[in-house]
């Protein structure tokens, strides 16, 4: 059956031709095509302005990004098949990356699959749906997870994402399949981890930053390590694992801190770990006030920057939390901060540092730069899918 078209302006085609898989609400030529015509999660061939088949897409007509391109191909069809081929593609590569069954399967359009994000759990799924496109396809992907893998034990949607408001979908979290847990364990890099599916944050954890924490060994032996916006101590615990003397963790949510001593005990790091339950910026100035420093400082706070227009305030608050950082960092000690904000850059982060070492008079060298794992494929043509920044630096002795 034939697809409804929708027609591009002219000159609109040359960024979804470059690979770029959305088309903007303003890109399209509504006289020809108007959007009013179409329901939320349609498909529709996209055409350019010369009547140029440029491929598949889905459409939200309420949406600023009305459309998102899923195939080049205009007889690919968002069907069971469609699911299972890119299913197993992503599996494949986790396979490859992985000796544990425990990873992102699927980064939206990082994986061909604008708007769908799973995370795997042994047997336990967890999916994130964040346009109206994929709403509608629920049962589908229910089928094709099942046909990859025939022992599934359950699926839990987490459909909670602020995201979901701009395509006009409810915020909830149910059951897809089966009896998802509670609470459910992992393993990474070296160390084992309950995690909260249900009352967690986002999917119930942050794989992004596995090869980040492995990075972290190294400085951590015989040290004093403080880990801000713990969440389950992902960076603390591994941290005390790797030979810390002493690790604190601040973290603001009481449910979270519960889980980091739980863990804690889980690996047998509980003596070396201390849990302080408060806001982040208001803990470190006690700690300050305390006369307090230490060898290694993780800074991992959540997106300051979750729009554009909040990126001149997102940043002055990545400043403000590093240098409490800096002032608490022993001479000689090593700093890793973080940014999940899509809107920053690593260009941003060094400025930022710049700033810093000229404010406060201090030498700084870069060790180190990370990002997502490749269990978060980066799609070329989206930066924004480039979101993770990750800088190992070392505050140098002064001279004296």
């Amino acid at each position: 059956m034939s697809l409804p078209r929708i027609r591009l302006k002219k000159g609109e085609d040359r960024r979804i031709r470059a690979g770029h898989p959305w088309i903007f609400s303003n890109e399209i030529d509504t006289k020809l095509t108007p959007l009013k015509s179409f329901t939320p999660g349609q498909e529709v061939l996209v055409e350019a302005h010369d009547k140029s088949v440029l491929g598949t897409a889905y459409l939200n007509p309420h949406s600023l990004i009305a459309g998102r391109l899923f195939s080049r191909d205009p007889d690919t069809r968002l069907d069971l098949n469609f699911f299972k081929e890119k299913f197993q593609a992503a599996l494949s590569l986790r396979e490859r990356l992985f000796d544990q069954p425990f990873y992102r399967l699927v980064f939206s359009e990082g994986d061909g699959l604008p708007g769908l994000v799973i995370d795997r759990f042994a047997q336990d799924f967890v999916v994130q749906i964040n346009t109206a496109g994929m709403e509608q396809k629920q049962i589908l992907i229910q089928e094709a997870l099942c046909s990859l893998f025939p022992d599934i034990h359950s699926i839990l949607l987490r459909n909670d994402s602020q995201v979901r408001e701009h395509e006009g979908l409810t915020q909830t979290i149910t059951p897809l399949l089966g009896h998802p847990p509670e609470i459910i364990r992992l393993q990474e890099n070296s160390a084992t981890f309950s995690v909260p599916l249900w009352r967690g944050q986002k999917t119930g954890w942050f794989y992004d930053h596995r090869q980040n924490r492995a990075r972290l060994a190294p400085y951590v032996p015989q040290r004093r390590v403080l880990d801000v916006f713990s969440y389950l101590g992902a960076w603390g615990i591994q941290a005390a694992l790797g030979g810390a003397t002493q690790v604190d963790c601040i973290e603001s949510s009481a449910l979270a801190s519960g889980f980091i001593l739980e863990n804690a005990k889980l690996n047998h790091v509980h003596s070396q770990l201390n849990v302080i339950t408060a806001d982040a910026f208001d803990a470190m100035k006690q700690l300050l006030k305390d006369k307090k420093n230490y060898d290694v400082i993780i800074l991992d706070p959540p997106a300051f920057v979750k729009k554009l227009k909040d990126r001149k305030e997102g940043l002055i608050a990545y400043q403000r939390l590093n240098e409490l950082a800096l002032k608490l960092l022993s001479p000689d000690g090593i700093l890793v901060s973080c940014s999940c904000s899509m809107h920053v850059q690593f260009g941003d982060l060094m400025q930022l540092m710049q700033r810093l070492q000229f404010r406060n008079q201090e030498t700084l060298q870069l060790l180190e730069r990370g990002h997502q794992g490749p269990d978060h494929p980066i799609h070329i043509a989206i930066p924004e899918t480039d979101y993770l920044k990750t800088v190992i630096v070392r505050k140098m002795k002064q001279e004296r």
